[in-house]
């Protein structure tokens, strides 16, 4: 029986919504976070819907921290059977007013902490014929405006879990990729962008998300189960996908225009 599961960045958010929804099904959780105060309260709630496990403060950007943490699961837990790597910080900014410093940190944490998470806890997973499931964004499909290097990482999130899929078949570990849109989440806390505008009309996007964290943690362990590998967890989402599967090019007229609108905002 497969019970155990690894969340990075579950302090807070979706990763926190996503230990919720594993605890209730009775599961061991190891959850990461440089969020202490948040992974305390995390467990306390994990404990609280039925699950148990341990927490262990993890920066995804170094690597050591993470074989550190696989060997705490290895040492605590017996091993691991699910990888959630969630951990994520959100930025924004037109092309031009993005520092290459705003690309590194970028990079660094959406990209490669999802690269170093899946490393550092392929053994583990090799042993317990286990899943993979990398948290990336519909801005990896959409690549909407003023937000390059988040899409850019997200993106590389989609390719790497592609690349995953069809390389650690015969191993039988399965691999899934979520892209939710915009929902109700303190990703802003740790937004990175060139002006304020920006961040309230990012968080007027999030603002207006009908669906919670919550729904889409249910979300994920539905198509997970299903053996679904990319999940939109987002109608509006799956159906934009859909339209720029056929027409990119009506996806890009329409970025374009959003685009627009943006800098006219930012010049008001």
């Amino acid at each position: 029986m497969q019970n155990r599961i690894m969340i990075t960045g579950a302090g807070s958010g979706l990763g926190r919504e996503i230990a919720l929804r594993w605890a209730r099904d009775g599961w061991q959780l190891a959850l990461s976070d440089v969020n202490d105060a948040g992974l305390q309260e995390t467990l306390k709630l994990v404990r609280a819907a039925g699950g148990d496990g341990f927490v262990q403060r993890c920066d995804v950007r170094d690597y050591s921290q993470l074989t550190a943490f696989a060997q705490a699961c290895e040492q605590k837990l017996g091993g691991i059977d699910v990888i959630v790597n969630n951990a994520g910080v959100a930025s924004g900014g037109f092309f031009d007013e993005l520092s290459l410093e705003d690309w590194d940190w970028q990079i660094a944490i959406n990209l490669m902490g999802v690269v170093k998470g899946c490393k550092a806890f392929l053994p583990l997973l090799e042993k317990s014929k286990g899943t993979i499931i990398n948290i990336a964004s519909m801005a990896a499909l959409m690549q909407g405006p003023a937000m390059s290097n988040y899409n850019v990482a997200k993106a590389g999130v989609v390719a790497l879990s592609e690349s995953l899929l069809v390389e650690l078949r015969q191993q039988e570990i399965a691999v899934h990729v979520v892209c939710p849109s915009f929902f109700q989440t303190n990703l802003l806390d740790s937004f990175r962008g060139p002006t304020p505008a920006m961040k309230a009309q990012v968080g007027k996007l999030l603002e207006s998300s009908p669906i919670s964290a919550a729904d889409i943690a249910e979300y994920i362990h539905e198509q997970v189960h299903k053996g679904e590998f990319m999940i939109l967890p987002h109608e509006q989402g799956r159906m934009a996908w859909q339209v720029k599967q056929q027409n990119p090019q009506a996806i890009y007229d329409e970025m374009t225009h959003m685009a627009e609108r943006m800098r006219a905002k930012a010049r008001g």
